[in-house]
């Protein structure tokens, strides 16, 4: 689910657009025993709307920059793969609280 990179950490992400509230959820396995942080946001999947406020929501909750956020993969379904450019052990340090006991 949060793999280091070169250029920062890539998150793997369950998107559901048009929730009732945004949220930062708890991650989950998928069938394929992936696991996934699930994530929720009110804006609807149309216009890249959905992954604008994705990438908002990530942001404010990390208090990282937007620009630092960007999709990788799966930028047009549920499935998705952020990358959070910055020093990797930083951004681990601050992202895995949210993670739980459920890594990859």
């Amino acid at each position: 689910m949060l793999r280091e990179t070169d250029e920062g950490v890539v998150i793997a992400v369950r998107l559901t657009p048009r929730a009732g509230k945004a949220a930062i959820g708890t991650p989950v396995r998928d069938a394929d025993g992936a696991a996934r942080l699930r994530v929720s946001v009110t804006a609807p999947p149309t216009d890249n709307l959905a992954n604008d406020a994705l990438i908002a929501l990530m942001a404010k909750t990390w208090k990282i920059p937007r620009s630092a956020i960007s999709i990788v993969a799966g930028a047009r379904g549920r499935e998705k793969k952020v990358l959070i450019r910055g020093e990797p052990e930083a951004l681990r340090a601050r992202i895995a609280p949210l993670l739980g006991d459920v890594h990859d």
